[in-house]
């Protein structure tokens, strides 16, 4: 049986799991579950290839729980029932604790299909563990979501890929008999996307397409060569996925309405989520477009409420002129650029206190130490505004939004001088 490298590079103890210290390191809250032998409902939440899939087994294997598996892609609510009958009989009939049941994409699984694993959860038949890659306060109803924790699994760095590529040639039972030499790697970690599954796929096809070689070499050259020849074609769950719906965003970002309709095109047909393609358009309004023109985030919104209420195939229209307006519309990056400066600043000078004139103040005690004090009410100064600080001391004069160069932003820039004179250097 020819098992992938992927799945033979699956981790078989905590130790071995690539990343994820804040859920795994020591004290961290899956680490202490199973020390404390309890696993709780859960929703493993992040990008495609970090490990969710794996860790729900680990789990499992560790807990010493049976484990069943359903993907939201092609069960339905007869298999879900079937399932959880089979967990019941295993829980009223076993002296093992509460078997798991790891859904794949969850978020896949629409209000009934997700309504049906509430009366399991909720009498202990079955312990949840859902893998998801959109936002769960989105896609996972609020019933469901409130008997579940959330877990946060992070990208895997360019450090945690380099150290899977090289723990698979020193390790893996087949790689590890092979001449392989190991020259650049930049070519497989694009490919890769930061998905180790995708990663490792990489790697086997390239290794395989020099076989019978003496020595086997990989370069940015050779990966690349190998993989074109090999890329898969697009469908909704397979390996362009991901490269589709880029394609698709940078298109609009780019003012290509052409290009934005024709990957349109290429994830309708493929059957993608219809509302995974309205929330990236939401994001594309808000992060490419944002205040060169507010209305993009109106209409981006209003279309996914009409997509979520409409459905296929009319829907389609609607995606269409969201993405063609989005595409037309000016750009602007700006408020993105701020709030990541400005997250930047957060994370280099912490916990800065907050000014005694912006502190709130309902207790006499408070009042007594000046709080909200020299606070001045910008609503009665002309023009309802005033010159004060509203940053920590140690920030003052810290600008982090710098207006875009586009016509609605141009005059913002101008009220923002007029107001603050020299202060944010505008």
């Amino acid at each position: 049986m020819n098992i992938p490298l992927a799945e033979r590079m699956r981790p078989k103890t905590l130790d071995e799991y690539i990343n994820q210290k804040h859920l795994l390191g020591e004290n961290a809250p899956i680490r202490a579950m199973l020390n404390n032998k309890i696993i709780s409902s859960m929703i493993l939440w992040g990008p495609p290839g970090t490990g969710k899939t794996t860790l729900a087994q680990l789990l499992a294997e560790l807990s010493g729980r049976q484990f069943f598996t359903l993907s939201a892609i092609n069960s339905g609510v007869k298999e879900v029932r079937e399932v959880i009958d089979k967990a019941q009989k295993q829980t009223l009939f076993s002296e093992g604790g509460t078997p798991i049941l790891f859904i794949d994409e969850v978020h896949r699984f629409n209000k009934s299909q997700q309504d049906s694993l509430l009366g399991a959860v909720e009498k202990g038949y079955i312990t949840l563990i859902g893998a998801t890659t959109e936002n769960p306060s989105f896609e996972v109803v609020p019933a469901l979501l409130s008997r579940c924790q959330v877990y946060t699994l992070k990208e895997l760095s360019k450090n945690d890929l380099e150290q899977l590529i090289n723990n698979a040639i020193e390790k893996d039972d087949v790689l590890k008999l092979k001449n392989i030499q190991l020259k650049e790697t930049d070519a497989l970690l694009r490919y890769s996307g930061g998905d180790a599954r995708k990663l490792l796929n990489g790697l086997e096809l390239v290794v395989n397409n020099q076989s019978g070689e003496n020595e086997i070499i990989i370069t940015n050259e050779s990966v690349k060569s190998c993989i074109q020849q090999n890329i898969a074609k697009y469908d909704k769950g397979g390996e362009q996925h991901y490269d589709i719906i880029s394609a698709f965003i940078k298109s609009i970002r780019g003012s290509d309405p052409n290009g934005a309709v024709y990957w349109l095109a290429r994830m309708i047909e493929g059957g993608e989520d219809l509302k995974f393609i309205a929330r990236r358009l939401l994001i594309a309004a808000s992060e490419d477009i944002g205040n060169a023109n507010p209305n993009a985030l109106m209409l981006a919104n209003n279309a996914f409420q009409a997509v979520s209420t409409i459905g296929y195939p009319e829907s389609r229209i609607i995606l269409s002129q969201c993405a063609v307006y989005l595409a037309n519309s000016p750009k602007s990056n700006s408020t993105y650029e701020a709030i990541g400066k400005a997250q930047q600043v957060v994370k280099q000078t912490g916990d800065l206190p907050v000014p005694l004139h912006l502190r709130n103040a309902p207790t006499k005690l408070m009042k007594e130490l000046d709080y909200g004090k020299e606070y001045k009410y910008a609503h009665s100064y002309e023009g309802n505004f005033v010159q004060q600080e509203y940053l920590p001391d140690e920030l003052s004069g810290t600008k982090f939004y710098e207006p875009g160069n586009n016509k609605r932003e141009e005059q913002d820039k101008l009220i923002l001088k007029y107001r603050w004179k020299n202060k944010y250097d505008y």
